[in-house]
């Protein structure tokens, strides 16, 4: 029994420890919120009417209408989450359920540190008039967050944070996107643009795994003297990409425009190594046992994006912009993360009635996402304070949750959720070539409600004398959810 128990044990940590870092960083399922001071301020709403270096994410088409520019932007994504578990409560000797969904775990709450997510671009045309070449750096929109990791206080005594199991913390991981972009205006109503991209940085995650075989065989479920703590970094990772998209005008009269554009975002391949740090459990069964070697391969993909705008330029000088948006995510090519060890492998040392040493081998996790989409509404209007331009935005979206509930859990917090933005851009010099960018934003996560019954995630299974049906697995990611993003952001664009 305790071979099987403890390399199920470490492939389970492992496993666990990779699932949050890969899906922590997406709008529904990697990024939380739509990115960019200025976008932001429309919701996203910018793929028809993308006319400045925010456009590198959006639709590098819009790269044709920035001219020689530089942009730097910086946003704090304040993001907090609830969890409250749910269980159904079981006869220890019959297994027949007595309470439905009882709540018996005390909430928890999730909060991200303050960390500036930055922009970095800049252009230049080289003195042509149909193309426009851009540089640029920018972190995702993630919600880093952190769970309790000590006992909680909870109806006159300390006990472990239920969400331990999903997820104890993210800190120390860092994400950023860098790309090469190109832009080819043959007309003036029409532009074409490009980019090659790369996802680098690091995935760090902290959370914890229990060993005790289930039906209380030799210790109580979920006892903390058999929960096992992992480090997991994934990095650094190389992670390729593209993007391409176009603009054009298909009506332009006095008073009034019409611009239509439309983007896709080809999948980022993830393949990176990763180290792992594991503290066995401090049970007596555990004693004198370690883990040698520490090296292993982490492969899975990100989704595939499209994007379609429509932009409608209103007034004299077409001051006025409004732009309806729809995206597209394929998240359902998100469908596993395949974990290998690699190096000399993985090994357990000294367990008791265990092969000296086991050799882990490969792992794969189910990931159950989906498809979705999200519908995006901004506008932007022009006024003049002082004799200098005042830009104010304001906007909403929609985002279907990439996650189905079933498969919803602290490890990935992304609910059915709506935006609301507001923000402005004052042009300060005599030149009217600088322009100063702010941001305000709240991205409100519906509540979700997750059956017991129907929960899909469990804790890694361990052998006794026959396996256990489905029914009888404990499932960790029953219970109820809430999450809310609040976005600050400020920044410059210079055009020299």
């Amino acid at each position: 029994m305790w071979n099987d128990l403890s390399r199920r044990l470490l492939s389970g940590a492992l496993l666990l420890a990779v699932g949050f870092g890969t899906s922590a960083a997406s709008a529904a399922g990697l990024y939380f919120s739509d990115r960019g001071v200025r976008p932001v301020g429309r919701a996203g709403a910018f793929v028809a009417g993308a006319d400045d270096l925010g456009s590198i994410w959006y639709n590098p088409a819009g790269l044709a209408f920035a001219g020689k520019a530089v942009l730097v932007d910086a946003s704090w994504l304040r993001f907090r989450s609830t969890f409250q578990r749910r269980s159904l409560v079981r006869d220890p000797s019959t297994g027949e359920e007595v309470i439905q969904g009882t709540n018996y775990f005390p909430e928890v709450e999730g909060t991200s540190p303050v960390l500036p997510l930055p922009t970095l671009a800049v252009s230049n045309n080289f003195d042509s008039k149909e193309w426009n070449f851009a540089l640029g750096v920018f972190a995702p929109y993630s919600a880093l967050t952190s769970y309790p990791e000590g006992d909680i206080a909870f109806r006159g005594q300390n006990v472990p944070p239920p969400q331990r199991y999903s997820l104890i913390t993210l800190d120390g991981s860092a994400l950023a996107v860098i790309g090469v972009y190109a832009s080819y205006k043959p007309s003036e109503k029409f532009a074409l643009g490009g980019g090659l991209q790369m996802m680098t940085g690091t995935f760090a995650s902290r959370l914890a795994f229990n060993a005790c075989p289930p039906k209380n065989l030799i210790c109580v479920e979920e006892d903390p003297a058999y929960d096992a703590y992992t480090q997991l970094t994934v990095g650094p990772i190389f992670a390729p990409s593209a993007n391409a998209g176009f603009i054009g005008i298909v009506h332009d009269s006095p008073g009034a425009e019409v611009r239509i554009g439309g983007s896709a975002q080809l999948p980022f391949w993830v393949n990176a190594a990763a180290k792992t740090q594991i503290r066995l459990p401090t049970a007596p069964v555990f004693r004198g046992a370690s883990v040698e070697g520490d090296e292993a391969r982490v492969r899975f993909r990100l989704p595939f994006i499209a994007r379609l705008g429509l932009e409608t330029r209103l007034g004299e000088k077409k001051q006025t912009r409004l732009e309806l948006a729809v995206f597209y995510e394929a998240w359902s090519m998100h469908d596993r993360i395949s974990i290998s060890p690699a190096g000399d492998g993985i090994k357990l040392r000294g367990v008791t009635g265990f092969p000296d040493p086991y050799l882990v081998g490969e792992l794969n996790q189910a990931r159950g996402f989906r498809d979705t989409f999200s519908i995006h509404a901004g506008m932007e209007h022009r006024f003049e304070a002082g004799g200098y331009p005042l830009d104010v935005r304001l906007g909403t979206s929609y985002e279907r949750s990439a996650v189905p509930p079933e498969y919803l859990s602290v490890l990935t917090v992304d609910l059915d959720k709506v935006q609301i933005a507001a923000g402005g851009s004052l042009y300060v010099s005599e030149k009217k070539n600088l322009r100063l960018d702010a941001v305000i934003g709240y991205t409100f996560g519906f509540t979700t409600d997750v059956d017991p019954r129907a929960a899909k995630i469990t804790k890694v299974k361990v052998v006794r004398a026959n396996d256990p049906k489905e029914e009888d697995v404990t499932k960790v990611n029953g219970g109820r959810y809430s999450g809310g993003a609040m976005l600050l952001g400020v920044g410059l664009n210079w055009k020299y």
